[in-house]
């Protein structure tokens, strides 16, 4: 049963194409929370979809694998916007965050941002705030000298977060220990349950012909390294 992530919103919109007098034009379709009527929940299946729901009804349904390729995402503030870049879509979604005030409803932004980098990237929008006038710049210290990470290696020692889809390539790259990555949700659930995985490695491992297995797969992994 795939888990879910929730998050209330204060408003939901998107961006419609309507026909008047002076031609087609585009406008916005608003869904405000109130209190005589359901919340507007917005949740991300781990199955890979992000869902907009109010009771009974699907508002928004849409798939994230493979979804960098279709969706520009922004985060400003306490508002998500997603943009369709496909050629002759004027596609466009708003998700304004619900919070007790404001600091929690971007809180909750942020984090419903933090779940979407594991299908696609998220540009956030908010620059950072000067300090007031009445206070004096902090003193800052000179910035050590930190050697350059190595390729697929972020600063830190952290393996670079992927996202979106991967060519295989890199899954293969990733997967020899050659270029280490923080894989993105689509390539961290399994298509079948394995049942006891330990017991399942065990039983592999008792089998002669299993070293001899990893072998093969590994010395393909490297003709598609060389490729």
């Amino acid at each position: 049963m795939a888990s879910t992530l929730n998050w209330r919103l204060k408003r939901y919109g998107r961006l419609i194409p309507v026909s008047g007098k002076t031609g087609k034009r585009e406008s916005w379709k608003i869904f405000e929370a109130k209190k005589n009527e359901p919340e507007i929940i917005a949740t991300i299946v781990d199955s890979g979809y992000l869902m907009v729901l109010q009771g009974q009804e699907c508002l928004e349904t849409i798939p994230l694998i493979n979804a960098s390729d279709v969706f520009k995402v922004h985060q400003k503030s306490d508002n998500l916007l997603l943009r369709n870049t496909v050629k002759g879509s004027g596609r466009v979604i708003r998700m304004q965050f619900d919070g007790k005030n404001k600091a929690q409803a971007i809180k909750e932004c942020s984090s419903a941002a933090e779940k979407l980098r594991e299908y696609l990237p998220v540009n956030t929008l908010d620059d950072a705030l000067p300090p007031p006038n009445n206070q004096p710049p902090t003193d800052v210290p000179a910035p050590m000298t930190q050697p350059c990470p190595q390729q697929g290696e972020a600063a830190g020692g952290e393996p670079e977060v992927a996202h979106g889809s991967l060519s295989i390539k890199r899954l293969a790259q990733n997967l020899l220990g050659e270029m280490p990555l923080a894989l993105p949700g689509l390539y961290r659930h399994a298509s079948s349950e394995l049942g006891d995985l330990d017991a399942f490695v065990r039983i592999c491992l008792l089998d002669p012909s299993f070293p001899a297995l990893v072998e093969q797969v590994q010395g393909e992994l490297r003709k598609i390294l060389e490729e």
